[in-house]
């Protein structure tokens, strides 16, 4: 996640059940976030064994989709209302009502549909003008549920910002939204034939599914000495040379076979953002030039112009860089004008979002920064050569493994420490950095309909009911013992009392009821 992270010590194979506060000691943002990570993950784990890989509550089943076509100029589906999971994850597709008070200019209701359709799902971003965002023409086609996550700053919700805090101040907490998309997927890609059956839809989406997992992995170490024999071997006295403890982020920025991919690499974990006010052809105008001289710009820095819009659709575009800074105006002069589809709707909260790897020279990492990758850049990001160590910066270096294909977003993050000379990454018995899979974007997805045409949906969704029922009603015979009990405990109380001014109530020896 894009958000100023000391570093992220949430391991599952670790199996650790909570994180325990001890007293007299410092408090770090690592220590509440696993805490939060443990429980999220509990939670999501604990529903997808019980509801299955995807499915909704009986009477609340929410994203049954409707075809919308007709007279329509486009094509369009309905998406009805309700809950949903997918690999225990909640899904709510229920459309908040408009709330806008009655008015001239604001009739009863706000003219706002009872449910969200395709073109304007919350987090899709569909373009009309695109005809890749178009529904298919040809049927059937598969409606499908495509879920991930991603951060969330004050740079793209100014709301979490405590203003109370002063202007000043930086944000505090970021949050983590969770996306859900509704897409179409072409029958011709299911390899499907005409009359497929339900299961034979779901069995051939699961199929496809599959598929789109990443196969990149990518290992991190320090330097290796010159004179060291191993070429893997992380060695004694390799060291980190940077001046601070860091939080590296590697992105993969364009994806695809390793010739055409590339990636994006940030000491800050991605986190340097700076929310636009205006955008004026290459000029930028910025709501500020950063907090200090490390979170803000300098010429020759490559920057991602960046909106909700932009981040949701996950399409990567060339890289800019920064040429020229006005500070009395808080303005930025880019390398190119931001491509038409970003930065031109307020509501989407344009920004900038700085990122490290540099241009031109190979000592272009910053003041004092040392980078060896700032020549092998292409639109503004770094070139993936496989099977050999690509340094970043002041010791730090990453290998792609031969021979994989590479997804748009997805990241490794690699914590470096002064005090250590190192990085924290796992390795082996013989100190050998070990290849991981990518920390995320962790996607998943869920088959909701399959499109034969107009008026013709065969709904593929799951379903669950709930596990609470009523009390049963006792039986005829357990009625009768009841009865005969009480019957026998009224005769006790009313019975004369003894000799000794005692009534019988039971034998010697005899328990009570």
């Amino acid at each position: 996640m894009h958000a100023d992270l000391s570093r992220d010590t949430f391991r599952p194979d670790r199996h650790y059940a909570a994180v325990l506060a001890q007293q007299g000691r410092v408090q770090l943002d690592a220590d509440a976030n696993e805490q939060a990570a443990i429980q999220l993950h509990r939670a999501r784990t604990t529903a997808a064994d019980l509801i299955g890989q995807h499915g909704g509550p009986r009477g609340a089943t929410g994203f049954e989709v409707g075809f919308l076509g007709g007279s329509r100029e486009l094509d369009d589906l309905s998406l009805g209302g309700g809950r949903y999971y997918v690999d225990g994850i909640l899904l709510d597709a229920t459309r908040p009502e408009p709330g806008v008070p009655a008015g001239e200019d604001a009739p009863a209701g706000g003219g706002t549909p009872a449910t969200w359709t395709y073109w304007d799902q919350p987090d899709g971003y569909r373009d009309p003008e695109r005809p890749g965002d178009r529904l298919p023409t040809q049927f059937p086609y598969l409606a499908c549920l495509k879920v991930w996550e991603r951060s969330v700053t004050a740079a793209e919700d100014p709301l979490l910002r405590e203003v109370a805090l002063g202007a000043a101040m930086p944000d505090t907490a970021a949050r983590i939204k969770t996306v859900w998309q509704v897409l179409p997927l072409p029958g011709a890609q299911l390899e499907l034939a005409d009359g497929a059956t339900k299961d034979q839809v779901r069995e051939a989406f699961a199929r496809w599914a599959a598929a789109q997992a990443p196969t990149a992995r990518m290992a991190a170490r320090s330097e290796r000495p010159e004179h060291a024999d191993e070429p893997c071997l992380v060695e004694p006295d390799a060291r980190y040379r940077g001046p601070e403890n860091q939080m590296y982020r590697v992105e993969i920025h364009q994806g695809g076979p390793a010739k055409d991919a590339t990636f994006k690499w940030s000491r800050e974990n991605g986190s340097v953002t700076l929310p636009v006010d205006e955008l004026n052809g290459t000029w930028v105008e910025l709501a500020s030039l950063g907090n200090d001289d490390k979170l803000g710009l300098d010429v020759g820095d490559q920057v991602e112009f960046v909106d909700t819009g932009y981040t949701s659709r996950g399409e990567p575009l060339p890289l800019l860089r920064v040429e020229e800074i006005d500070l009395p105006g808080r303005r930025v002069r880019l390398s190119d004008e931001p491509h038409p589809s970003v930065g031109r709707r307020p509501e989407l909260h344009p920004f900038l979002r700085r990122w490290d790897q540099r241009s031109g020279s190979r000592h272009g990492g910053g003041p004092g920064r040392a980078t060896a990758s700032a020549a092998k850049l292409r639109g503004g990001a770094v070139r993936i050569e496989e099977g050999c160590w690509l340094p970043l910066e002041d010791g730090v270096l990453v290998y792609f493994e031969p021979g994989m294909t590479y997804r748009s977003g997805d990241f490794w993050t690699i914590a470096a420490r002064t005090v250590t000379g190192g990085v924290e990454w796992p390795t082996d018995a013989a100190r050998r950095p070990l290849l991981r899979s990518p920390e995320g974007i962790r996607v998943h997805y869920a088959p909701l309909a399959w499109v034969l045409g107009e008026g013709s949906v065969a709904d593929l969704r799951m379903t669950f009911a709930p596990l609470a029922a009523v009390i049963p009603a006792a039986s005829e015979r357990e009625l009768a013992a009841e009865a005969e009990a009480e019957a026998e405990a009224e005769a006790r109380e009313n019975a004369p009392a003894g000799p000794d001014g005692r009534t019988p109530e039971r034998e010697e020896g005899q328990p009570e009821n």
